[in-house]
């Protein structure tokens, strides 16, 4: 699989760790339709794979992920933003969704575990992909938003299902409703990581180490112990996807969506009128 070319990631396998980067191709490692489509691939060919315990995330370059690709998914929305826009175009949407959150579960459902390295940005999407770990380490420069707010649009792919039991509801409500940055520090204090290291360097060093831990336990067990942590929040989590899922193929159409939607093309900033 190491030797498999990916338009989006680059994967290689060693002692029974495999490393899955994410390289773009949009800037800062933002998510388009190559992430979204090989995603769910790379997580089932690990799966099956006996060579791999365990697995590490991580970003290519100075950051983790920008989060969604507006620009390259702009023609996705633009179906659903369109004058008229009901029944046909609101259902396609919202198989995209549904496709969409498939890909972040595939990580968290992948039986092998998953430790995220993050260093600089990880914002909204990013912030859906590390809530579906099993470990986040940070390197000192890394920043975290859950930044949809500012763009108009309800989180859907992950984050307001999983992290409420990794940093707790009120740590998650104020990320989500003010849209604000925090640093490291700030994510280590509420949870949402487990450890900060001085660099890049540093916290892919600490992941690796801790895969290799994981890698060198009787594998069929580590499964068991995801399967079982796992069990008692499965229900909850596809309950709250399906949910926001209809929630935003009925209510994001917006003439405040299209306005983040202009402002991020016009680089200024937007002016949101609740319409």
């Amino acid at each position: 699989m190491s030797d498999q070319q990916w338009n989006a990631f680059e994967v290689s396998i060693s002692d029974f760790v495999a490393e899955v980067t994410l390289t773009g191709p949009g800037k800062g490692n933002a998510m388009g339709p190559d992430f979204w489509r090989e995603l769910p691939e790379i997580c089932a060919q690990l799966d099956r794979d006996d060579d791999v315990r365990a697995i590490v995330l991580t970003g290519s370059g100075s950051h983790f992920s920008y989060g969604l690709d507006l620009p390259a998914m702009a023609g996705d929305l633009g179906t659903v933003l369109a004058e008229g826009a009901k029944a046909r175009p609101r259902t396609e949407f919202h198989d995209m969704v549904r496709r969409m959150q498939g890909a972040i579960s595939a990580v968290a459902d992948c039986r092998k575990p998953v430790v995220a390295a993050v260093s600089g940005w990880c914002i909204g999407g990013g912030v859906d992909l590390i809530s579906a770990a099993d470990i986040r380490f940070a390197a000192a420069d890394a920043k975290f938003s859950v930044r949809e707010v500012k763009v108009a649009m309800v989180a859907d792919v992950g984050s307001f299902a999983r992290l409420p039991q990794i940093i707790g509801d009120g740590h998650l409500r104020e990320l989500a409703l003010t849209g604000k940055d925090i640093d490291a520090d700030h994510a280590l204090r509420i949870g949402l990581v487990n450890d900060v290291l001085p660099d890049r360097d540093g916290v892919l060093a600490a992941a690796r180490a801790t895969a290799a831990e994981i890698a060198a336990n009787p594998p069929l067990v580590v499964q068991g112990v995801k399967s079982v942590l796992d069990h008692s929040r499965r229900a909850a989590v596809d309950d709250s996807l399906r949910y926001v899922a209809a929630w935003n193929s009925a209510f994001l159409p917006s003439d405040d969506l299209t306005e983040a939607i202009s402002a991020v093309f016009e680089k200024r900033a937007p002016e949101f009128r609740g319409a």
